[in-house]
């Protein structure tokens, strides 16, 4: 049985995957465009950085497009050879297919990517939902990941659902309905603590606007399935992220990842500033120049 579209419709998905284009001229550097076949279904990849360099795969957030959440981390794509893939299941141009965050998939769909690139083991960032398949990943198959940097991660430790329903869900109930301009900047200034550039907050409004969200995060990941792993790890939080904040996923960070070299807090909101993305790259490259 065919899965059903994550997209409302066909001109819908035509408008996310034209903001997906478009936000790629944005960066300064040539990306190879390739298709991979998994177990799960069809996954495009960016793939960017020296063909010699070491493998740095970078997992995107959950409900945006791959290239806006890449954008975070310009200053590290220099070095690595880096394989960014349109998360399976998620806007943009991989096959439409959601996998579960409460078994092996993602880990699965990961290993499958990394056998095509004769990747044994790889370097790697996740951001939010990526950083929660980071997680699926160290549980299921931790020999894979030499080292992890867990930004504003899912997989921890959720904020508060009161704060979630008042400042994101109720907002979005009402753009829903009308579309209004002030319930999006409402959503977007929860989630950036008011720095959200407009770029980004026309592309969430077309995400509300166009496809069906994913409400499945990564399962909260537990002491013992970490057991096993091993690899050195920095986790980056947010005083003021309404989904991962500092003060709820620090304290389950230091308790459950056996490894965690660092943990870095900013006072920003899920959504970076640029002086937050200029220290974030900071740190990144300080971890991986130590310990990768």
């Amino acid at each position: 049985m065919q899965n059903p579209s994550i997209y409302k419709s066909i001109a819908g998905k035509r408008i996310i995957q034209n903001s997906y284009e478009n936000y790629l001229q944005l960066f300064d550097m040539p990306f190879e465009r390739i298709y991979v076949n998994t177990r799960y279904g069809k996954t495009h990849l960016l793939v960017t950085g020296p063909k010699e360099g070491k493998p740095l795969f970078i997992l995107q957030g959950g409900n945006s497009v791959n290239p806006m959440t890449l954008a975070w981390f310009k200053n590290v794509l220099q070095k690595y050879r880096v394989y960014a893939p349109d998360t399976i299941g998620h806007p943009g141009f991989s096959d439409e297919v959601r996998l579960s965050g409460k078994n092996d998939d993602f880990s699965n769909w990961i290993s499958d990517i990394m056998d095509y690139f004769s990747v044994d083991r790889s370097a790697f960032i996740g951001p939010s939902f990526g950083g929660g398949i980071i997680l699926r990943l160290a549980t299921y198959q931790p020999q894979r990941i030499a080292c992890a940097i867990l930004v504003a991660p899912a997989g921890i430790k959720l904020g508060s659902k009161i704060d979630m329903i008042r400042k994101i869900l109720l907002p979005l109930l009402i753009f829903n309905r009308s579309a209004s301009d002030s319930s999006l900047r409402k959503i977007t200034d929860a989630m950036s603590d008011g720095v959200m550039k407009e770029r980004d907050k026309r592309l969430i409004g077309d995400i509300f606007k166009h496809v069906k969200l994913e409400q499945e995060m990564p399962n909260l990941t537990k002491k013992e399935e970490l057991i096993h792993y091993t690899a050195p790890t920095l986790v980056i939080s947010c005083e003021k992220d309404v989904f991962f904040p500092t003060q709820k996923i620090m304290k389950t960070a230091r308790m459950i990842i056996p490894n965690l070299i660092a943990y870095h807090s900013y006072t920003s909101g899920h959504f970076p500033s640029d002086d937050m993305i200029a220290q974030l790259n900071t740190d990144i490259i300080e971890f991986l120049t130590t310990y990768y």
